[in-house]
Protein backbone atom coordinates (compact mmCIF):
# COMPACT_ATOMS: atom_id res chain seq x y z
CA UNK A 1 0.00 0.00 0.00
CA UNK A 2 2.84 2.46 1.03
CA UNK A 3 4.46 1.73 -2.52
CA UNK A 4 0.96 2.59 -4.21
CA UNK A 5 0.50 6.12 -2.63
CA UNK A 6 4.64 6.99 -3.14
CA UNK A 7 3.69 6.16 -6.66
CA UNK A 8 0.45 8.42 -6.77
CA UNK A 9 2.46 10.86 -5.13
CA UNK A 10 4.72 10.91 -8.25
CA UNK A 11 2.57 11.28 -10.40
CA UNK A 12 0.84 14.08 -9.20
CA UNK A 13 4.28 15.86 -8.53
CA UNK A 14 4.77 14.93 -12.41
CA UNK A 15 1.88 16.53 -13.32
CA UNK A 16 3.02 19.43 -11.18
CA UNK A 17 6.04 19.96 -12.47
CA UNK A 18 5.02 20.08 -16.24
CA UNK A 19 2.37 22.14 -16.01
CA UNK A 20 4.66 24.65 -14.13
CA UNK A 21 7.20 24.69 -17.20
CA UNK A 22 4.74 24.83 -19.81
CA UNK A 23 5.66 28.12 -20.99
CA UNK A 24 9.36 26.93 -21.21
CA UNK A 25 10.96 26.60 -24.62
CA UNK A 26 12.63 23.23 -24.13
CA UNK A 27 9.05 21.34 -24.20
CA UNK A 28 9.50 20.10 -26.97
CA UNK A 29 12.98 18.61 -26.69
CA UNK A 30 11.87 16.05 -23.63
CA UNK A 31 13.62 12.82 -24.35
CA UNK A 32 11.41 9.95 -24.53
CA UNK A 33 13.58 6.62 -24.34
CA UNK A 34 13.88 4.26 -27.15
CA UNK A 35 13.89 0.53 -26.52
CA UNK A 36 16.53 -1.22 -28.28
CA UNK A 37 17.36 -4.42 -28.52
CA UNK A 38 21.24 -6.02 -28.98
CA UNK A 39 21.79 -9.91 -30.84
CA UNK A 40 24.76 -11.75 -29.85
CA UNK A 41 26.15 -14.47 -30.98
CA UNK A 42 28.17 -16.52 -28.86
CA UNK A 43 30.75 -18.99 -30.26
CA UNK A 44 32.95 -21.62 -29.04
CA UNK A 45 36.22 -23.34 -31.15
CA UNK A 46 38.25 -26.33 -31.23
CA UNK A 47 41.46 -24.28 -32.01
CA UNK A 48 42.43 -22.35 -28.68
CA UNK A 49 39.12 -22.97 -25.95
CA UNK A 50 38.67 -19.03 -25.80
CA UNK A 51 34.79 -17.80 -26.02
CA UNK A 52 34.27 -15.37 -28.45
CA UNK A 53 31.18 -13.40 -28.66
CA UNK A 54 29.84 -11.05 -31.62
CA UNK A 55 27.41 -7.90 -31.29
CA UNK A 56 25.33 -8.98 -34.60
CA UNK A 57 22.97 -6.37 -34.04
CA UNK A 58 23.92 -4.53 -37.14
CA UNK A 59 25.82 -6.55 -39.45
CA UNK A 60 27.82 -4.76 -41.10
CA UNK A 61 29.21 -3.00 -37.94
CA UNK A 62 30.25 -6.78 -35.86
CA UNK A 63 32.20 -6.44 -33.09
CA UNK A 64 34.15 -9.01 -31.53
CA UNK A 65 34.96 -10.01 -27.71
CA UNK A 66 37.19 -12.63 -26.67
CA UNK A 67 37.05 -14.48 -23.22
CA UNK A 68 40.68 -16.48 -23.01
CA UNK A 69 39.34 -19.56 -20.88
CA UNK A 70 42.03 -22.37 -19.07
CA UNK A 71 40.41 -25.05 -22.28
CA UNK A 72 42.48 -25.33 -25.22
CA UNK A 73 39.81 -26.93 -27.58
CA UNK A 74 35.46 -26.85 -26.77
CA UNK A 75 32.33 -27.47 -28.40
CA UNK A 76 28.79 -26.62 -27.45
CA UNK A 77 28.21 -23.19 -26.18
CA UNK A 78 25.19 -21.59 -24.41
CA UNK A 79 24.59 -17.86 -22.72
CA UNK A 80 22.06 -17.76 -19.70
CA UNK A 81 20.67 -14.14 -19.60
CA UNK A 82 20.17 -14.68 -16.19
CA UNK A 83 23.35 -14.57 -14.58
CA UNK A 84 25.03 -12.86 -17.28
CA UNK A 85 26.78 -16.55 -18.26
CA UNK A 86 28.62 -18.19 -20.81
CA UNK A 87 28.86 -21.95 -20.67
CA UNK A 88 30.77 -24.30 -23.17
CA UNK A 89 31.53 -28.13 -23.16
CA UNK A 90 35.20 -28.36 -22.57
CA UNK A 91 37.00 -30.75 -24.67
CA UNK A 92 40.08 -30.61 -23.02
CA UNK A 93 38.58 -30.48 -19.69
CA UNK A 94 35.88 -32.96 -20.50
CA UNK A 95 33.26 -31.07 -18.56
CA UNK A 96 30.81 -28.22 -18.47
CA UNK A 97 32.65 -24.80 -17.58
CA UNK A 98 30.20 -21.77 -17.29
CA UNK A 99 31.46 -18.12 -16.66
CA UNK A 100 29.17 -15.34 -15.30
CA UNK A 101 29.04 -11.43 -15.43
CA UNK A 102 31.01 -11.66 -18.92
CA UNK A 103 29.37 -8.54 -20.44
CA UNK A 104 31.52 -5.61 -18.65
CA UNK A 105 34.71 -8.00 -19.37
CA UNK A 106 37.22 -6.65 -21.63
CA UNK A 107 38.10 -8.40 -25.13
CA UNK A 108 41.06 -10.87 -24.25
CA UNK A 109 40.65 -11.04 -20.85
CA UNK A 110 41.62 -14.57 -18.49
CA UNK A 111 38.16 -15.83 -16.67
CA UNK A 112 38.20 -18.50 -14.30
CA UNK A 113 35.09 -20.73 -14.70
CA UNK A 114 32.74 -20.05 -11.53
CA UNK A 115 30.25 -22.87 -12.95
CA UNK A 116 32.04 -26.12 -12.73
CA UNK A 117 31.41 -29.49 -13.73
CA UNK A 118 32.95 -32.91 -13.24
CA UNK A 119 34.84 -34.62 -16.27
CA UNK A 120 32.71 -37.17 -17.06
CA UNK A 121 32.82 -37.04 -20.86
CA UNK A 122 35.08 -38.78 -23.70
CA UNK A 123 34.59 -36.34 -26.50
CA UNK A 124 31.48 -33.87 -25.90
CA UNK A 125 29.45 -31.83 -28.50
CA UNK A 126 26.67 -29.51 -28.61
CA UNK A 127 24.91 -28.54 -25.70
CA UNK A 128 21.14 -28.04 -25.40
CA UNK A 129 19.55 -26.98 -22.10
CA UNK A 130 16.26 -26.74 -20.53
CA UNK A 131 15.66 -25.36 -17.24
CA UNK A 132 18.21 -26.23 -14.84
CA UNK A 133 18.98 -29.28 -17.06
CA UNK A 134 21.89 -28.96 -19.55
CA UNK A 135 22.35 -32.18 -21.99
CA UNK A 136 25.51 -32.87 -23.74
CA UNK A 137 26.01 -35.08 -26.56
CA UNK A 138 29.07 -37.17 -26.88
CA UNK A 139 29.88 -38.69 -30.04
CA UNK A 140 32.94 -41.69 -28.06
CA UNK A 141 32.13 -44.94 -29.41
CA UNK A 142 30.19 -46.42 -26.09
CA UNK A 143 31.04 -50.20 -26.29
CA UNK A 144 34.38 -50.33 -28.39
CA UNK A 145 33.14 -51.44 -31.13
CA UNK A 146 33.60 -49.45 -34.27
CA UNK A 147 30.94 -50.89 -36.46
CA UNK A 148 28.28 -50.57 -34.13
CA UNK A 149 26.75 -47.23 -33.76
CA UNK A 150 26.56 -45.53 -30.35
CA UNK A 151 26.49 -42.66 -28.26
CA UNK A 152 26.18 -41.16 -24.99
CA UNK A 153 23.56 -38.08 -23.69
CA UNK A 154 24.91 -36.69 -20.31
CA UNK A 155 22.31 -34.92 -18.45
CA UNK A 156 23.58 -32.55 -16.01
CA UNK A 157 21.94 -30.35 -12.98
CA UNK A 158 22.72 -26.50 -12.70
CA UNK A 159 22.44 -25.66 -8.93
CA UNK A 160 24.50 -23.40 -6.59
CA UNK A 161 27.58 -22.83 -9.23
CA UNK A 162 27.52 -26.55 -9.98
CA UNK A 163 26.68 -28.68 -12.77
CA UNK A 164 26.07 -32.64 -11.07
CA UNK A 165 25.43 -35.44 -13.51
CA UNK A 166 22.11 -36.76 -13.00
CA UNK A 167 22.42 -39.61 -15.38
CA UNK A 168 23.70 -40.60 -18.77
CA UNK A 169 21.57 -42.23 -21.72
CA UNK A 170 23.19 -44.35 -24.54
CA UNK A 171 22.27 -43.95 -27.87
CA UNK A 172 21.94 -46.57 -30.98
CA UNK A 173 23.07 -44.31 -33.00
CA UNK A 174 26.31 -41.80 -33.28
CA UNK A 175 25.50 -38.01 -32.23
CA UNK A 176 26.64 -34.68 -32.68
CA UNK A 177 23.74 -31.59 -32.83
CA UNK A 178 20.85 -31.58 -30.16
CA UNK A 179 18.40 -29.46 -29.20
CA UNK A 180 15.07 -29.11 -27.14
CA UNK A 181 11.65 -28.16 -27.94
CA UNK A 182 10.08 -27.94 -25.19
CA UNK A 183 10.38 -31.24 -23.55
CA UNK A 184 11.18 -33.00 -26.49
CA UNK A 185 14.77 -33.41 -27.73
CA UNK A 186 15.84 -33.90 -31.70
CA UNK A 187 18.80 -35.03 -31.95
CA UNK A 188 21.21 -35.25 -35.50
CA UNK A 189 22.19 -38.88 -36.30
CA UNK A 190 25.54 -38.74 -37.34
CA UNK A 191 27.69 -40.12 -40.21
CA UNK A 192 23.89 -40.12 -41.79
CA UNK A 193 21.15 -37.95 -43.66
CA UNK A 194 18.53 -38.98 -40.26
CA UNK A 195 17.13 -36.66 -37.76
CA UNK A 196 15.73 -38.56 -34.45
CA UNK A 197 13.63 -36.92 -31.74
CA UNK A 198 12.99 -38.22 -27.47
CA UNK A 199 10.12 -37.17 -26.53
CA UNK A 200 9.79 -36.31 -23.06
CA UNK A 201 13.40 -36.68 -23.03
CA UNK A 202 13.94 -35.64 -19.65
CA UNK A 203 11.24 -38.52 -18.22
CA UNK A 204 14.71 -40.40 -18.28
CA UNK A 205 16.13 -40.04 -14.76
CA UNK A 206 18.31 -43.04 -14.88
CA UNK A 207 21.46 -44.51 -16.81
CA UNK A 208 19.75 -46.63 -19.91
CA UNK A 209 20.02 -47.67 -23.35
CA UNK A 210 17.23 -45.55 -25.35
CA UNK A 211 16.02 -45.91 -28.58
CA UNK A 212 14.39 -42.61 -30.30
CA UNK A 213 10.77 -42.22 -30.35
CA UNK A 214 11.11 -41.65 -34.26
CA UNK A 215 13.36 -40.80 -36.88
CA UNK A 216 13.29 -39.63 -40.63
CA UNK A 217 15.51 -39.09 -43.09
CA UNK A 218 16.30 -35.76 -44.47
CA UNK A 219 16.38 -35.82 -48.53
CA UNK A 220 19.30 -33.53 -50.11
CA UNK A 221 21.30 -34.28 -46.67
CA UNK A 222 24.68 -35.94 -47.04
CA UNK A 223 25.81 -35.97 -43.71
CA UNK A 224 24.08 -33.97 -41.15
CA UNK A 225 25.92 -32.52 -38.26
CA UNK A 226 24.16 -28.99 -36.36
CA UNK A 227 20.46 -28.03 -35.97
CA UNK A 228 18.75 -25.43 -34.22
CA UNK A 229 14.81 -25.32 -33.96
CA UNK A 230 12.94 -21.68 -33.44
CA UNK A 231 9.58 -22.18 -31.84
CA UNK A 232 8.20 -18.57 -32.58
CA UNK A 233 8.68 -19.34 -36.23
CA UNK A 234 8.33 -23.16 -36.20
CA UNK A 235 11.95 -23.09 -38.11
CA UNK A 236 14.34 -26.00 -38.20
CA UNK A 237 17.77 -25.14 -39.79
CA UNK A 238 19.99 -28.28 -40.38
CA UNK A 239 23.68 -28.38 -41.73
CA UNK A 240 25.35 -30.55 -44.32
CA UNK A 241 28.94 -30.92 -44.22
CA UNK A 242 28.83 -33.07 -46.97
CA UNK A 243 32.17 -35.24 -47.02
CA UNK A 244 33.91 -34.46 -43.94
CA UNK A 245 37.16 -33.93 -46.09
CA UNK A 246 35.97 -31.95 -48.55
CA UNK A 247 36.25 -28.17 -47.99
CA UNK A 248 33.97 -27.06 -50.43
CA UNK A 249 30.33 -29.28 -50.33
CA UNK A 250 29.03 -28.41 -47.34
CA UNK A 251 25.57 -26.97 -47.28
CA UNK A 252 22.05 -26.01 -45.06
CA UNK A 253 18.66 -26.53 -44.98
CA UNK A 254 15.71 -24.35 -44.15
CA UNK A 255 12.59 -25.98 -42.78
CA UNK A 256 9.60 -23.99 -42.25
CA UNK A 257 6.50 -25.14 -40.89
CA UNK A 258 8.77 -27.71 -39.48
CA UNK A 259 6.58 -29.76 -36.40
CA UNK A 260 3.77 -30.56 -39.36
CA UNK A 261 6.11 -31.90 -41.91
CA UNK A 262 8.01 -33.52 -38.58
CA UNK A 263 4.51 -34.89 -37.80
CA UNK A 264 3.19 -35.74 -41.43
CA UNK A 265 6.54 -38.18 -41.91
CA UNK A 266 6.16 -41.26 -40.83
CA UNK A 267 8.99 -42.88 -39.02
CA UNK A 268 11.68 -44.42 -41.38
CA UNK A 269 10.43 -42.05 -44.17
CA UNK A 270 11.98 -39.45 -46.01
CA UNK A 271 11.05 -35.52 -45.93
CA UNK A 272 11.20 -34.63 -49.53
CA UNK A 273 13.41 -32.16 -50.49
CA UNK A 274 10.53 -30.01 -52.22
CA UNK A 275 9.36 -29.39 -48.53
CA UNK A 276 12.58 -27.82 -47.75
CA UNK A 277 14.77 -24.81 -48.86
CA UNK A 278 18.75 -26.03 -49.52
CA UNK A 279 21.50 -23.75 -49.34
CA UNK A 280 24.97 -24.86 -51.06
CA UNK A 281 27.55 -23.98 -53.66
CA UNK A 282 31.17 -22.52 -53.72
CA UNK A 283 29.87 -18.62 -53.35
CA UNK A 284 28.42 -19.70 -49.45
CA UNK A 285 31.86 -20.84 -48.16
CA UNK A 286 30.21 -23.63 -46.78
CA UNK A 287 32.69 -26.69 -46.33
CA UNK A 288 32.19 -28.47 -42.75
CA UNK A 289 29.12 -26.52 -41.39
CA UNK A 290 29.54 -28.13 -37.87
CA UNK A 291 26.97 -25.70 -35.77
CA UNK A 292 23.76 -23.29 -36.57
CA UNK A 293 22.03 -20.44 -34.89
CA UNK A 294 18.78 -18.78 -36.30
CA UNK A 295 17.40 -15.25 -35.92
CA UNK A 296 13.49 -15.66 -37.23
CA UNK A 297 13.01 -11.61 -36.40
CA UNK A 298 15.57 -10.75 -39.13
CA UNK A 299 15.60 -14.58 -41.22
CA UNK A 300 18.80 -14.96 -40.93
CA UNK A 301 21.34 -18.18 -40.52
CA UNK A 302 24.25 -18.01 -38.46
CA UNK A 303 26.57 -21.02 -39.08
CA UNK A 304 30.06 -22.42 -37.31
CA UNK A 305 32.20 -23.40 -40.30
CA UNK A 306 34.76 -25.85 -38.87
CA UNK A 307 36.91 -26.22 -42.06
CA UNK A 308 37.52 -22.75 -43.83
CA UNK A 309 37.53 -21.62 -39.77
CA UNK A 310 34.95 -18.83 -40.29
CA UNK A 311 31.92 -17.62 -38.56
CA UNK A 312 29.13 -16.83 -41.36
CA UNK A 313 25.63 -15.10 -41.54
CA UNK A 314 22.88 -15.44 -44.06
CA UNK A 315 20.16 -13.09 -44.46
CA UNK A 316 19.18 -13.53 -47.83
CA UNK A 317 18.12 -17.09 -48.05
CA UNK A 318 15.13 -16.95 -50.17
CA UNK A 319 15.13 -19.90 -52.54
CA UNK A 320 18.14 -21.13 -51.54
CA UNK A 321 20.94 -21.75 -54.22
CA UNK A 322 24.62 -20.93 -54.59
CA UNK A 323 24.74 -17.78 -52.76
CA UNK A 324 27.19 -15.45 -50.86
CA UNK A 325 26.93 -14.88 -46.39
CA UNK A 326 26.52 -11.36 -45.58
CA UNK A 327 28.91 -12.20 -42.72
CA UNK A 328 32.46 -13.54 -43.07
CA UNK A 329 34.80 -13.33 -39.58
CA UNK A 330 37.72 -15.48 -39.26
CA UNK A 331 37.71 -17.94 -36.56
CA UNK A 332 40.20 -21.22 -36.43
CA UNK A 333 37.87 -24.37 -35.78
CA UNK A 334 34.80 -23.04 -35.06
CA UNK A 335 32.39 -25.25 -33.45
CA UNK A 336 29.47 -23.97 -31.82
CA UNK A 337 27.32 -21.00 -31.76
CA UNK A 338 24.98 -19.85 -29.81
CA UNK A 339 22.15 -17.43 -30.34
CA UNK A 340 21.04 -14.41 -27.76
CA UNK A 341 18.54 -11.22 -28.19
CA UNK A 342 18.32 -8.88 -25.40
Amino acid sequence: MKKQIKTLSLIALSIITFNSCSDDDDNNNIEIPVDTQSTRLYTSNNADGNITYYDVTNLSNVSATTLVTASVAADGIYYDASTDAAIQASRSGLALEGFTDISDVATGTTVTSDITGTADMVSPREVAVNGNFYVVADNADVDGDDTTADGRLYIYERSNGTFTLRNTITTDFKLWGITFNGNDLFAVVDTTNQLAVYTDFLSNTTDATVSATKTIAVEGIVRTHGLTYDVSSNTMVLTDIGSAGDATDGGFHVISDFLTKFNNTADGDTLALTSQVRVAGASTVLGNPVDVAYDAETETVFIAEAANGTILAFNNIGTGGDIAPVLNNGLASASAVYLSKD
